[in-house]
């Protein structure tokens, strides 16, 4: 059962610095400038970044092929999702970062892709271990 806490907690260690290696160091202009264009290349591209860093990490507690893929698809979707919608309320709201709500917005932004990592750590433990 230590083990299994072990590799759990290394897990979401290893997504939230995968998250922000890719969030802050590795997220280019273009990216983050056209996120908030559904479909646009650069917004795919910065969830593919974040999915691909993502996929080590899936198949560190070796779940079935079609859990990993399910997991690296869900990444790419929900983070891709989660940009958007906050490009959406920037801009509708005129968010800039000299304002109280920008800095609300993104905390809230950050939390929901912290929270689908907790998802994700849940699903691959109960994948790789069971349910208790």
């Amino acid at each position: 059962m230590i083990d299994a806490i072990y590799l759990v907690v290394a897990a979401f260690a290893l997504l939230e610095t995968k998250h922000l290696i890719a969030d802050f160091f590795l997220q280019s202009g273009y990216q983050l400038a056209h996120k908030g264009i559904y479909g646009h290349p650069g917004g795919l591209l910065h969830a593919a970044i974040q999915a691909c860093g993502s996929s080590p990490v899936f198949l560190l507690i070796a779940p079935p092929a079609t859990v990993a893929a399910a997991l690296i698809v869900g990444e790419f979707l929900l983070h891709y999702h989660i940009d958007w919608a906050r490009e959406q309320v920037d801009n509708r709201w005129k968010l800039y970062p000299d304002s109280g709500p920008y800095w609300r917005v993104l905390g809230i932004d950050q939390w929901l892709h912290h929270m689908t990592y907790v998802g994700f750590v849940v699903v691959l433990a109960a994948t790789a271990y069971g349910t208790p």
